[in-house]
């Protein structure tokens, strides 16, 4: 289950263990950092790892399961110590666009369950405005989604209904996906409520204001912390 090696994603998975410590209950995102941080986990702990885990994906799940973490339900008595998560972009004020592996209603509600959220990603993911090279994934209910889609059209232009192998992509809680663009005028503050208010909306790809800090791996190794403000 290894995924091709990566000298941006190995180092921002090493700086994301040095996070973690012995009898923590921690929140597991998904993606291929969180993924190689799973490994160096069970590498670090090969017996059984002092740590309990709420994973955000069923991917993330049976890589957890194969490296023995032991796995919480998030049942309203938990509060993580912290999640661990990918962005699919991020911006200086720390911002995110996630939701391109499909778990975005899953992430948020781990992040909303711990008590710090750090990214774990690599630079080529940080960039001047969000949306510069990724749609913004909005989850809808299956019902009605066509007239979900056009109220969600009023406010982004031209929203797609992702597919998978032909068919309409379902998330694991069994939603639709509208991949989104982002016009450069956009106010994603604004559009992180707004967008929330629509009937049929379940969740969006808009993370603000819960990152405690990033860190991004170099391509040569290296790893760039940022915090926020």
């Amino acid at each position: 289950m290894s995924d091709p090696p990566s000298p941006a994603r190995e180092a921002a998975a090493r700086a994301a263990i040095e996070l973690i410590e012995p009898e923590m209950t921690i929140g597991l995102g998904s993606g291929r950092a969180v993924w190689r941080l799973i490994e160096l986990i069970r590498e670090r702990w090969p017996e059984a790892p002092p740590l309990r885990a709420a994973v955000a994906s069923e991917r993330t799940q049976a890589r957890a399961m194969e490296a023995g973490i032991e796995l919480v339900e998030l049942d309203g008595s938990i509060e993580l110590d912290l999640a661990l998560d990918g962005a699919d972009e991020l911006d200086a004020e720390l911002r995110l666009i996630k939701g391109g592996g499909g778990a975005l209603l899953r992430e948020k509600i781990l992040v909303a369950a711990a008590r710090r959220f750090v990214v774990v990603a690599e630079t080529g993911k940080r960039v001047q405005r969000l949306g510069e090279g990724f749609r913004l994934p909005v989850e809808v209910v299956q019902f009605a989604w066509p007239e979900t889609r056009r109220r969600v059209a009023e406010l982004l232009p031209e929203p797609e209904l992702r597919e998978e192998d032909g068919a309409p992509y379902e998330t694991d809680e069994g939603h639709f996906i509208l991949d989104c663009p982002l016009p450069p005028d956009a106010d994603v503050d604004e559009l992180d409520v707004v967008l929330q208010r629509l009937p049929g909306v379940v969740e969006h790809g808009l993370f603000i204001g819960v990152t405690e800090r990033a860190l991004l791996g170099t391509p040569e190794g290296d790893v760039e912390v940022l915090s926020a403000a």
